[in-house]
C-alpha cells in the first residue's frame, strides 16, 4: 500500500523556503509513529531539509541529480523506479516535497493530511484532494493550546 502523509494548509501550503510554516509537534510525533519501520519516498529537497536521515526507515530519495549519493540512503530519478523499491506487500509512505507528491498521487492508495486550520503564504503546495476519486475515512479535531498555535485536524483518505 502506498500512501501519501502531509501536513497541509488550508490553502494547501506545504512550506516555504523548504522549510514548515508551522510547528506542530503532535504531528512530528504522528508521522513518525506512521512512518517508523517503513520505505519513505521523498525529493532531494524535502532529504536536505532534514538535519539528518531519520532513524528506523529506508530512505527512497528521487533526485534528478547526476552522482548524488547521501550516505544511507536509496537514490532513483523517477517516481516509478522508487516504487519498484517499495515491497508489494507492505506500507511504503510517499511524504514530499510539493513535486513528489503531484508525481506520487496517481499511485497513492490512502492520503493521511494533517489539515493546519491558517492560511500561509507558501512556495510549495500540496495537490488538490478531488473529493470525486477521495473519501474521507476518518477525521480528528485537534484544538490549539501552548505548544501548537493552530487548530488542526487529522485527515485519513482513501481511494474510492
Amino acid at each position: 500500500m502506498i500512501v501519501m502523509i502531509a501536513a497541509v494548509a488550508e490553502n494547501n501550503a506545504l512550506g516555504k523556503n523548504n522549510e514548515l510554516v508551522w510547528h506542530l509537534p503532535n504531528d512530528f510525533k504522528r508521522f513518525k509513529t506512521l512512518t517508523s519501520g517503513h520505505h519513505i519516498i521523498m525529493g532531494r529537497k524535502t532529504f536536505e531539509s532534514f538535519p539528518k536521515p531519520l532513524p528506523n526507515r529506508i530512505h527512497i530519495v528521487i533526485s534528478r541529480q547526476e552522482g548524488y549519493q547521501p550516505e544511507g540512503c536509496i537514490v532513483v530519478h523517477s517516481m516509478q523506479k522508487a516504487l519498484e523499491i517499495c515491497p508489494i506487500n507492505e506500507t511504503s509512505y510517499i511524504i514530499g516535497g510539493g513535486e513528489i507528491y503531484n508525481l506520487g498521487l496517481t499511485f497513492t492508495d490512502k492520503i493521511e493530511i494533517t489539515r493546519v486550520h491558517h492560511n500561509f503564504e507558501a512556495d510549495a503546495f500540496f495537490p488538490e484532494i478531488n473529493l470525486d476519486e477521495w473519501e474521507i475515512i476518518a477525521s480528528e479535531f485537534n484544538q490549539k493550546d501552548e505548544k501548537h498555535l493552530y487548530d488542526y485536524t487529522y485527515q485519513t483518505f482513501s481511494r474510492k
